[in-house]
């Protein structure tokens, strides 16, 4: 008994060990692409918005204003309900899936914010005037928060409730916001897709850390229960 609980915990380390060496690894190939690149990249995403602010559609424009001012309504509703209905119903795995979201969100938004001053990346419309904004965004460009906060609600809302009708929509919606503010003039490609990066990869991070707490908190119990 004593031995099966001794190696639980080393277990957690070693299964912790591996997802933070294959999240370092994968990061790092990430970068050494994205130097590889930087020239395409560069040319990539400043003819992307470039573009997009030449051809806007006024039906079209209006409806990403639409989609982009959804998301702080969307990521403050959803997990806020879920954690209302459980408390209605007194439902704890209910009210644990809404501070969840909460968690993910949070763990989101920080990273998003330090690695916006780390990089110091200009907004699109103030690196080239001839882009023109048509949504606010202030602060530096990379990554995009409006994409990171939708990916990593959407991103939880999936793993608590891993349903196509749950699943498909919510990316869906993701995803949308993630275009508009690219083609709002506000973001570039690739602050887009760091965003989406950093949304996910949350969700995860937030997944896999309440894994080993609960994994933590039942070994605690079953060693004073032993004793």
């Amino acid at each position: 008994m004593t031995n099966s609980l001794t190696k639980r915990p080393i277990a957690i380390v070693k299964q912790a060990n591996r997802f933070f060496l294959g999240s370092t690894l994968a990061l790092f190939l990430s970068a050494v692409t994205l130097v590889s690149h930087a020239q395409f990249l560069y040319k990539f995403d400043h003819q992307t918005v470039e573009e997009f602010s030449e051809d806007r559609n006024p039906a079209l424009t209006k409806s990403m204003q639409l989609v982009s001012n959804t998301t702080n309504y969307i990521c403050l509703g959803v997990p806020v309900s879920i954690i209302v209905k459980g408390l209605l119903s007194h439902d704890k795995s209910t009210v644990k899936k809404g501070l969840f979201i909460v968690e993910t969100i949070g763990i989101s938004t920080a990273i998003t914010l330090s690695t916006k001053y780390i990089v110091n990346r200009e907004r699109p419309f103030v690196k080239n005037p001839s882009v023109i904004k048509a949504s606010d965004g202030g602060g530096p460009s990379f990554p995009s928060g409006h994409t990171s906060e939708a990916f990593a609600t959407a991103t939880a809302l999936s793993i608590d409730y891993p349903k196509w009708y749950v699943i498909v929509p919510s990316f869906a919606w993701a995803g949308t916001v993630g275009f508009s503010r690219m083609y709002l003039g506000v973001h570039y490609p690739t602050d887009v897709l760091a965003g989406a990066i950093v949304g996910s990869g949350s969700a995860f991070l937030s997944y896999k850390l309440n894994k080993w707490m609960q994994a933590e908190k039942k070994r605690r119990k079953a060693v004073e229960t032993f004793n």
